[in-house]
């Protein structure tokens, strides 16, 4: 009922009374106040006048359906959202629930509280100030073509900030960065068996509207935030659907047609790694190379001495970025 009430005051431009929403919904005025007063504490700025009745000053940046969706144009992607005020871990939470969910459910949050990153890390995730999403997938794929799909997701994030006229670079497979820092990061992780796939969690992580105090000492001079990188605030309903939009289509060939053309090209074309000397981390092993491609299947292809080895996980970083 609250999100019945929160339309009709999107779509009036004046007050509207009490009366007309009591007679429309059926609903006395006390149980009005209290749906209004819950929209209040949910960030909407809702002015109310004696004999006049309620009108809609402001909207918050919050991301929920109700306020993604003007922005969305999938048929399917993030179209059931599990919209969360705070969590422990949307990926773990996800995993929970993703043999009972459609494809293309997301859950997401304002808050985490032990968000996960690669390599076992945690991420930091301050309330109202990032994009902590994770969405559920169920492609009908062999489990070994399941990596492809990590860059199907940085390829989205970048075409996303490229829409709202910010320009990234991505790290294979799965950061996308800015002016050399981190601003997000990708965790995908399948559940399977040897011939199929169950389902597949994609966790994104986006450090939208952080500010420098928000980053811990240790991390201050390898990410930043879309705030920091541009001077100006970035709307997080906005950049979600973008995301989503983006991604569904990606998806879709990758699903459908195993084509990644399009997520090469936007890999090779932006990456930050390809001609450059890297570290590949393998547990202890650690070798020196030079990034030379990232070839059909989406492995990164680094020249190691004389021998030409592709990478399809481990950890791999600038040389400079010892």
């Amino acid at each position: 009922m609250k999100y019945k009430i929160l339309e009709k005051l999107k779509q009036g431009e004046d007050f509207i009374s009490g009366q007309e929403i009591s007679k429309e919904f059926h609903i006395t005025r006390a149980a009005i106040w209290k749906y209004i007063n819950i929209l209040r504490e949910e960030g909407y700025n809702i002015e109310s006048v004696p004999s006049k009745g309620y009108r809609l000053v402001a909207l918050p940046d919050i991301l929920s359906y109700e306020e993604i969706k003007e922005y969305l144009n999938t048929d399917f992607m993030g179209r059931n959202i599990h919209y969360f005020n705070s969590i422990d871990s949307t990926n773990s939470k996800a995993k929970e629930i993703a043999l009972d969910e459609k494809e293309g459910t997301v859950l997401i949050a304002e808050e985490q509280t032990e968000g996960k990153g690669r390599m076992g890390r945690s991420w930091v995730s301050p309330k109202g100030k990032g994009i902590w999403m994770s969405i559920i997938l169920k492609p009908n794929v062999e489990p070994m073509k399941v990596p492809k799909l990590t860059l199907v997701g940085a390829a989205a994030v970048y075409k996303a900030l490229e829409n709202m006229g910010i320009k990234a670079q991505i790290k294979w497979p799965n950061d996308v960065l800015i002016d050399g820092k981190k601003i997000c990061g990708i965790l995908t992780e399948m559940s399977g068996e040897l011939n199929m796939v169950n389902y597949v969690i994609m966790g994104i992580g986006i450090n939208v509207n952080l500010d420098e105090g928000d980053f811990p000492e240790e991390l201050k001079d390898k990410a930043t935030s879309l705030k920091i990188s541009t001077g100006k605030e970035i709307s997080r309903k906005e950049l979600t659907a973008n995301i989503l939009n983006e991604f569904e289509k990606l998806y879709l060939k990758f699903k459908e047609e195993d084509n990644i053309e399009e997520v090469l090209k936007i890999s090779r074309e932006n990456s930050i790694l390809l001609g450059e000397e890297v570290r590949i981390i393998r547990g202890n092993n650690i070798k020196i190379g030079k990034a030379i491609d990232i070839n059909d299947n989406g492995e990164l292809v680094v020249e190691v001495g004389d021998k030409v080895e592709k990478i399809i996980s481990g950890e791999v970083s600038l040389r400079a970025n010892k």
